[in-house]
């Protein structure tokens, strides 16, 4: 680190620093592809999923360029009259022109009147090539000439496909648009300047601009597809780390600025300080991350490989760009509140600060780097540690009782949304599934695929009927020795229902025994089964090794196996109090019946990953303190010096991730409010009053095994402490 600093800190270094960046970053953004994200692709069970072994098989048949796009029409409950009845043949007859089997489309009525539907089989190659034009063609076949009132509503697979699309149309500029401005307004809240935001934004951006490019074009090298969801994820996690690095080291070098009078010397001194505690949290953040590679689902592979590519790009972004950008800059960057070292810190005397506080110090105390700390009047966060410390079992029984009762939300914790419950809004799609829930079968638009072996047929299609919640059963095509069994289902596409009745069918087929038990069940119900199968697993997996990984981690830096334990517990706490009050919010105020299969096993690894920055933040400050005025002391005066800009940090970091709620897609909006709340969790409560309870609670058992070798400077436990913004 300490050669790093010379280099970023330098006064002809710092020019080549950047100049090597310019022409780094514009050889890469050159010569690296794009990329052309998919719009939501599925998340990409293994080969061994049952549900992928039927998709596998059913390239064989003839129908496997097969798809369909269902039209409903509805008066919004009222009986369609005649005059609506041949509209809708006229359509149907439009509609069959553009259909691969012409002959298959007929107009079917609910049995109250109140809705027809057709269903208009097409080339999923045709569909794939053009989503949005076959959609369109489709509505405007189906819309043409209606009577005044009846409404045509496209649904089925390539009317969701084509509803999700849309829903990511324009994603990534929206989503970097709010997210700029978020940061933007909270930079110039923070550091109350109308300048010094510019360059930490400049920078995080260019870093997240490049790690998008760069994940690109090692996505197909890694065997993943990046869609746009986990571009915007990746946008999101990049500007939010990226700048609470820059909070960091714009803090520590402020602060380093009011005792020294070369910036130069000061920045160097805030790299070699602030460095170590940013290469931790970020890596401890890419390497959670770089966990996800371990999982079955490829989608959660995709967002791994991504995400720890991007964590590792605004590391070295913040490390290596910001701090040269900043000296080259000068002081005037801070302006209003510039700040500067009085001729008289060099001896440890009165340093003024220009934010309206002096800074005074009878004996300024040194950091390991030689590095002498002004003294401020005791302020808030100073304050704040001494109420903890004096009352530290009060502050801990209550930050846990407070944690415990956000955790009772967890009574309705569910995982699985139906097929209408995965977008916001009522687009088109999900406004038909309605009308066929209500007027026909919920599952007329779903598909269920059972594959038998072709001499035990009859036997599996006698077997399929025999389940509850199978509504028909039709033998069709054959290939390969293999039959195609069309199941249609009494539940709603991709419930909870319809994965009950595709387990119950596919212990049903497999304990009638013989050949029957070779049949296997596919479709977008089994599909949607396996995922939350899939995606169980990988919880159960990856949450485990994140955890060792962090312990690992933090042991070393801190040189201790009791902080971690407790540091680990703390944020495992925060984690089940966020989940538990965004289930509660989710299920009593925004209408969501259960999070998204991937919710649960994103939010952990996020808030486990971000949550332990914070604490690596305080408690490594608190370990460098700990050397000149001990445990207890060294917490306090932590506390002082880090709070403002953690939290600052927090704030920042749970206001970005809540910016992906823009996007009308529920489990993105699960994912940014579960880590809001999360983020704010452990910035305002843990990491502020419940750690440094445990702190002062344990003593110096907190450090264990490590022995302090103390260098208490003198008068060091009545001084006022150190702030930084």
């Amino acid at each position: 680190m300490r050669v790093l600093a010379r280099l970023v800190s330098g006064h002809r270094t710092a020019w080549a620093v950047l100049g090597g960046t310019l022409v780094v970053v514009a050889l890469l953004l050159a010569l690296l592809p794009s990329g052309d994200d998919e719009a939501f692709p599925p998340s990409g069970l293994p080969d061994s999923s049952e549900a992928a072994q039927v998709t596998a098989l059913l390239d064989e048949f003839p129908s496997a360029d097969a798809t369909v796009g269902i039209l409903v029409w509805s008066r919004g409950g009222a009986e369609l009259s005649s005059a609506d009845l041949a509209a809708v043949d006229t359509a149907a007859s439009a509609l069959a022109e553009q259909s691969t089997t012409p002959q298959a489309v007929r107009p079917q009525v609910s049995d109250d009147g109140s809705a027809a539907l057709v269903a208009v089989p097409l080339s999923a190659a045709d569909v794939e090539a053009d989503v949005s034009g076959t959609a369109t063609s489709l509505r405007d076949a189906a819309s043409a000439a209606l009577p005044d009132g009846l409404r045509a509503y496209l649904t089925g697979p390539v009317g969701f496909q084509d509803d999700v699309a849309n829903a990511f149309a324009g994603a990534d500029f929206r989503l970097l648009l709010v997210t700029v401005l978020v940061v933007a307004v909270l930079l110039i809240v923070t550091y109350r300047s109308p300048v010094l935001w510019i360059v930490p934004l400049v920078v995080v951006g260019v870093a997240d601009f490049l790690a998008g490019r760069v994940v690109a074009a090692l996505a197909e090298p890694l065997g993943v597809t990046v869609d746009a969801s986990i571009s915007g994820i990746l946008s999101v996690l990049v500007f939010g780390a990226g700048t609470n690095y820059a909070l960091l080291l714009v803090a520590r070098y402020r602060e380093e600025l009011l005792v020294r009078p070369d910036r130069h010397e000061a920045m160097r001194t805030a790299v070699r300080s602030a460095g170590p505690a940013i290469a931790a949290s970020g890596g401890t953040v890419a390497l959670s991350l770089a966990t996800l590679l371990l999982a079955e689902l490829s989608g959660n592979r995709a967002l791994g490989a991504a995400c720890a590519i991007g964590v590792v790009v605004a590391i070295a972004f913040a490390l290596v760009v910001l701090p040269a950008a900043l000296v080259v800059c000068g002081r005037g960057l801070f302006w209003p509140f510039v700040p500067r070292a009085s001729s008289a810190s060099a001896d440890g005397s009165a340093a003024a600060s220009t934010d309206g506080t002096v800074d005074v110090s009878a004996a300024a105390s040194t950091d390991g780097e030689g590095a002498g700390h002004a003294r401020p009047r005791p302020g808030f966060w100073e304050r704040l540690g001494r109420g903890v410390q004096r009352r530290p079992g009060r502050v801990a029984v209550a930050a846990v009782a407070g944690l415990g009762v956000l955790c009772l939300g967890l009574g309705g914790y569910a995982v699985g949304l139906s097929q209408t419950d995965q977008l916001l809004g009522d687009p088109d799609s999900v406004t038909a599934q309605r009308i066929v829930d209500d007027s026909f079968s919920a599952g007329l638009t779903s598909q269920t695929i059972v594959l038998a072996p072709t001499a035990a047929a009859d036997d599996v299609v006698r077997v399929v009927e025999g389940v509850d919640g199978v509504s028909s059963a039709t033998p069709g095509e054959q290939a390969d020795g293999l039959t195609r069994v069309d199941v249609q289902l009494d539940a709603e596409p991709e419930s909870d229902e319809a994965s009950a009745t595709v387990q119950a069918l596919r212990d049903a087929l497999h304990d009638d025994g013989g050949a029957v038990a070779d049949a296997l069940v596919g479709g977008t119900d089994a599909t949607a089964y396996d995922e939350r199968t899939a995606a169980s697993h990988d919880l159960g997996l990856i949450a485990p090794v994140i955890l060792a990984i962090v312990f690992a981690i933090l042991a070393v830096l801190l040189r201790s196996l009791v902080a971690p334990v407790l540091l680990i517990a703390s944020v495992l706490a925060t984690f089940a109090a966020s989940l538990g009050a965004a289930t509660w919010l989710f299920t009593h105020l925004l209408g969501f019946p259960a999070l998204d299969t991937s919710v649960t096993l994103y939010a952990f690894l996020f808030l486990v990953a971000l949550g332990v920055d914070y604490n690596i933040f305080l408690t490594t400050r608190a370990k460098e303190e700990r050397l000149r005025h001990g445990t207890r002391e060294g917490m306090v005066r932590a506390l002082s010096s880090t709070g403002g800009v953690i939290t600052s940090a927090g704030v920042l970091l749970a206001a970005v991730f809540a910016v992906l709620g823009v996007l009308p897609v529920v489990a993105l909006t699960q994912v940014g409010v579960i880590v809001c709340i999360g983020v704010l969790l452990d910035t305002l409560v843990v990491r502020t009053v419940l750690v440094p309870a445990l702190v002062f609670l344990t003593g110096e058992a907190f450090w264990w095994p490590s022995r302090r070798r103390p260098s208490r400077a003198p008068g060091s436990t009545s001084e006022p402490l150190t702030t930084s913004i």
